[in-house]
């Protein structure tokens, strides 16, 4: 598949690369894994503008991994490292050293992976850095991908290199408007239902859209087929993400995020199935990796009980509600079993996920100021999607239905009567109510 989109972000790449020449810079870049940040970085830096040096950390002895590095500097640069490196300090210095005569852009891709290597390599990157950038000019730009361990190094005071980067840019998948342009280019003739479904799948992750569209699967049929075919990457796809992030604890968090993924989203559920400490855990998952979200009804208080508990990243969601939760059917080679299972809960499974694309695509043309859904706390009376416009003092109710002939206006209406009688100081704003379907995407 060829590179889509990502301008905004190789145009701050570039202002940054830019602003280098007169004072060094060095970014943190942060993103899940699979969004596409190393094909980010080398289309918006490899560009003959500047001396480009990509490095990628890999699990081996320092002085193994230094070895190949070392390799990799004199080749990129073009110059010879005098003697053999033993440590990682030595080839950042000879790198920095040449940015002081002429602009390089230096390029460490799972930098997080050093904590495997030899965590006292953090330590030597700040001596480093501190010693060189005010006469350098270089762009160093790390990429990393476990957000607890990037979190760590970066943005925890008790770190060497807390405080040392002078900008972040966290690499979020696709917006909704590229991926339906994308699926747009690549099947003109595609259906609403379908487009929905490579939504639902991926949410958007490039490597996820490419590994689908490259193998043709332009049906939400094809996709699920493809998804559980034989070799394929997205059966160990979740395992592989969450295990390095959660370590010994990965079991415990993978029942969390199963039950959440099956539909139990409320603190009572989940204590009731996982145990009465899951309030860590999902303090964690929130706070720690953010792979979930607490939602509360728009204009509720943040303390209210009243609150949900949603995965956000569409493929985990799909994941721990199908691969995780039914492996021993695909052990036992269950699998056409399973795609039945898939196409017979997907249309339920991908009510969620249409509310979260229309959420998505208000957010992109900046509609509205404030954004959600909202429930009462008896679950009498629920509204899909609720937008208030703060500038122009209105807001909007939209019922989510796949089919919009199954939308009914006056059951939505006296559900936005409900929500007013819960927040009178709303009731002078103007509003409207509508039906948000397929054909809306």
């Amino acid at each position: 598949m060829e590179f889509f989109g990502r301008e905004n972000e190789i145009a701050a790449l570039r202002r940054i690369r830019d602003a280098s020449h007169e004072w060094a810079k060095f970014t943190v870049l942060t993103g899940r894994r699979r969004v596409g940040k190393t094909e980010l970085v080398k289309q918006a830096l490899n560009d003959g503008a500047d001396t480009f040096v990509y490095l990628l950390v890999t699990r081996q002895n320092e002085r193994t991994l230094c070895e190949t590095l070392q390799s990799e500097v004199e080749y990129q640069l073009g110059v010879p490292i005098l003697g053999r490196a033993t440590g990682i300090a030595e080839i950042l210095r000879a790198v920095l050293r040449v940015a002081e005569t002429r602009p390089v852009t230096l390029v460490i891709d799972e930098f997080q992976e050093f904590d495997r290597v030899n965590p006292a390599i953090f330590g030597e990157v700040q001596k480093v850095w501190d010693e060189f950038h005010r006469r350098s000019k270089v762009n160093f730009v790390v990429c990393g991908s476990v957000t607890r361990l990037m979190k760590k190094v970066f943005f925890d005071k008790a770190e060497p290199l807390y405080g040392r980067n002078t900008g972040h840019l966290k690499v979020e998948p696709f917006p909704v408007s590229l991926l339906k342009g994308i699926f747009e280019k690549v099947k003109p003739n595609y259906s609403r239902d379908d487009l929905l479904a490579l939504w639902t799948i991926t949410g958007g992750v490039a490597r996820y859209v490419q590994l689908l569209l490259d193998d043709k699967a332009y049906t939400k049929r094809a996709m699920v087929r493809s998804i559980f075919s034989m070799a394929s990457p997205f059966l160990d796809e979740g395992r592989i993400l969450l295990a390095e992030e959660f370590g010994g604890e990965y079991a415990t968090f993978f029942s969390v995020l199963s039950e959440i993924a099956s539909g139990k989203t409320t603190f009572g559920e989940l204590a009731a199935t996982v145990g009465s400490d899951v309030g860590t855990y999902l303090a964690r998952l929130e706070r720690d990796y953010g792979i979930i979200r607490r939602q509360i009804p728009i204009c509720g208080r943040e303390n209210s009980r009243n609150s949900a508990y949603r995965i956000d990243d569409c493929f985990l969601r799909f994941w721990f509600r199908f691969v995780f939760k039914y492996g021993g059917w695909i052990e036992l080679g269950r699998v056409n079993d399973l795609e039945k299972l898939v196409l017979r809960d997907f249309d339920v499974f991908s009510g969620y996920a249409l509310e979260r694309y229309f959420f998505r695509k208000f957010a992109e043309t900046g509609t509205y100021t404030k954004m959600g859904g909202w429930w009462d706390r008896k679950g009498e009376n629920e509204i899909d999607l609720v937008c208030e416009d703060e500038v122009a003092n209105r807001m909007d109710f939209y019922e989510v239905k796949k089919n919009a002939s199954r939308y009914i206006p006056s059951l939505l209406e006296s559900k936005v009567e409900a929500f007013f009688e819960k927040h009178p100081q709303k009731r002078a704003l103007d509003h409207s109510v509508g039906v948000l379907s397929l054909e809306d995407m």
